[in-house]
């Protein structure tokens, strides 16, 4: 039975009010949760961007619910502290937290004043990440040279079982190479026939674990404010790779997106007052076997989706709904 979770978004909101938001989703009835870590938001409108991981150890004290987070070693973070920030979470909460690894956009790592590297040492330097991360994590002594220097790391603190470290990516040729080390998947939503093909790739190379989707929504009782949610907070989000990995700054993503049209913030948020019509969307998600779903209200006041959502939304896709 696919589960539903709420995914807080570091970039638009505080992270005091963002604490709230997850408390109350867990008491309107959503099962887990989820966030963003960024350095940077995606445009001066959002206006925010709290660390992930300070806020993670007060959300997961705060609720009951499973946690994870969407975090790109290698640059911004060395491996070896992003193991024991997974190691000491994994300790202190047990079973209830899982970190998601890609390469990272040029918006949160160019800050370190390193060279944003191509696409493809991206690429490899995580898969040593991630090797080095497991290692950690396995209660090795690590020393590695390579695209990331590692000089004799041991974590003292660590959890009975790691845990999963899942793939993030937004393209079948990633879903694909994902299965080589990801203990699950996470992507974004985007049409039912290429989340289709990107769970074909991953599990016919042998991918294993649970299926992630994080999901973008806007809604409002009026159809005319859910629209105009969406384009205030997410026209900066509609650019496909190589732009949103490889643009710097706010004010880039701000230029660019001066001019997008509404109708494109509709191809990759589900903008809609229907809550049916959101019921319909989840429906067709779950249908495609995905286990968990965490949705993001793309607006910056979360109390009305969360009610919303607990009320009308969640019901009617659990079992006798």
């Amino acid at each position: 039975m696919t589960s539903y979770g709420f995914h807080a978004s570091h970039e638009q909101i505080g992270p005091r009010a963002l604490l709230e938001a997850v408390i109350h989703a867990e008491r309107a009835g959503f099962d887990a949760a989820m966030c963003s870590d960024h350095f940077s938001p995606w445009s001066a409108r959002q206006g925010e961007s709290g660390f992930a991981w300070s806020w993670l150890g007060s959300a997961l004290q705060a609720t009951g619910m499973p946690f994870g987070v969407v975090n790109a070693p290698g640059q911004r973070y060395h491996p070896a502290i992003i193991a024991q920030a997974i190691g000491t979470l994994g300790a202190m909460y047990p079973g209830r937290f899982w970190a998601a690894l890609g390469t990272g956009e040029a918006s949160n790592e160019h800050i370190t004043g390193d060279p944003w590297p191509r696409k493809d040492v991206r690429t490899a330097r995580l898969r040593e990440c991630v090797d080095v991360i497991r290692a950690l994590l396995a209660g090795e002594e690590v020393s590695h040279d390579g695209l990331v220097r590692v000089d004799r790391a041991r974590l003292w603190t660590r959890p009975e079982q790691p845990p999963a470290l899942v793939g993030a990516a937004v393209s079948v040729a990633t879903a694909r190479w994902c299965a080589e080390w990801a203990d699950g998947l996470i992507t974004v939503n985007a049409p039912v026939a290429h989340l289709r093909e990107m769970i074909d790739a991953y599990r016919d190379a042998g991918g294993r674990g649970p299926l992630h989707l994080q999901v973008h929504v806007s809604w409002a009782p009026e159809q005319a404010q859910a629209e105009a949610l969406a384009y205030d907070q997410w026209r900066s989000n509609v650019f496909a790779p190589p732009v949103c990995w490889d643009l710097e700054t706010v004010e880039h993503f701000d230029v660019v997106s001066a001019d997008v049209p509404a109708q494109r913030v509709a191809e990759v948020v589900n903008v809609s007052a229907d809550l049916g019509r959101h019921v319909g969307w989840l429906e067709e998600y779950a249908q495609l076997g995905f286990d968990q779903v965490a949705l993001h209200h793309v607006g910056q006041e979360q109390r009305g989706f969360i009610d919303a959502f607990g009320a009308e939304v969640l019901p009617k896709l659990r079992p006798g709904g």
